[in-house]
């Protein structure tokens, strides 16, 4: 297992380097640039553009800013926000606590309903139960974040005002927890509600076929009851695939949050993006993109490994 960890990190070097040139180009390639928004400021001469591109080294092309930004990427300077005036890697490690909180509370939430809906759905006696719950999962991955989103805070913030509008806590207000919950309780259960109809609809498959393999009839010869039946012999054997399908969704999940994140105004790294790309804030969007490519092949090498430690059929030299 470890050598096999270390294949996976050793491979992960030569990924993040395509990515990084893949990124690189493809924000340098729409037309315009940093330097046209004070271009646009009827003040500003050709020769004041001139010195602010010459200034952030956008006169160069870009292989040569592209081999600067990646020598001082190495050693740990991820460059200048234009529109922060500050350091990229303390802008965004700065916003990375509150996305990481959103993300991981809408994984929890989004698996704990999943697997208790899923697991009803599968093993239900009742025809129309697990059909409710099949039904329910279905209309969860038709409905949009954004949509679901706007629809929380005109009902829950609006109207009935149970949440506050955005932000991670109230403002001028002294550190709480439950006013962090309260902030967090409508964006997580939003960019959670699609993978709880998502889990729900794949456990309730992969639980239904498995609880009418020949070893699960088995058991239940055997005289065990029907919940450790349900519990040690068919559900490990059913979420193995949820293990492989949550690496795989982290690109999406993040994607999640950067919408919900920006309907909820939540000072993660998904509204700072937002605001960076506005800005045409090339260091910064390359900063915050840089951190999801290595979230995602993080949580990628994660996930084969938690799938070696569930499935011990699973072996690594």
């Amino acid at each position: 297992m470890t050598r096999y960890f270390g294949l996976r990190l050793a491979s992960a070097l030569p990924r993040l380097a395509l990515i990084s040139i893949f990124l690189f180009a493809l924000i340098h390639t729409p037309p315009g640039g940093p330097a046209d928004i004070y271009a646009a400021d009827p003040s500003a001469t050709a020769a004041d553009v001139a010195r602010i591109k010459e200034l952030w080294g956008l006169d160069q092309p870009v292989p040569l800013q592209y081999g600067r930004w990646l020598r001082n990427a190495i050693s740990g300077d991820w460059g200048q926000s234009f529109s922060e005036r500050r350091p990229v890697l303390a802008t965004v490690l700065e916003r990375l606590p509150n996305t990481v909180l959103l993300t991981a509370s809408a994984v929890a939430i989004s698996l704990v309903f999943g697997l208790l809906l899923g697991v009803l759905g599968a093993s239900h006696p009742s025809r129309a139960v697990r059909e409710g719950v099949q039904g329910a999962a279905v209309l969860g991955l038709s409905v949009p974040t954004f949509w679901s989103g706007a629809l929380v805070l005109l009902i829950f913030s609006a109207n009935l005002r149970w949440i506050p509008s955005g932000g991670a806590a109230t403002i001028g207000a002294p550190f709480s927890i439950g006013d962090r919950l309260l902030h967090l309780v409508g964006p997580a259960l939003v960019l959670g509600s699609i993978y709880i109809a998502q889990w729900t609809r794949y456990l309730q498959a992969g639980l239904s076929e498995v609880l009418r393999e020949d070893y699960v009839r088995t058991a239940r010869a055997k005289g065990l009851a029907g919940r450790v039946v349900l519990v040690r012999h068919a559900l490990r054997n059913a979420v193995l695939p949820l293990i492989t399908l949550l690496g795989l969704e982290i690109p999406r999940l993040l994607s999640g949050a950067l919408v919900t994140e920006v309907v909820f105004a939540w000072p993660g790294v998904g509204r700072l993006l937002t605001g960076a790309l506005l800005q045409r804030d090339y260091p910064l969007v390359m900063g915050v993109l840089m951190l999801l490519a290595f979230a995602v092949v993080a949580v990628n090498i994660l996930t084969d490994v938690a799938y070696a430690l569930v499935d011990p059929r699973v072996r690594f030299g």
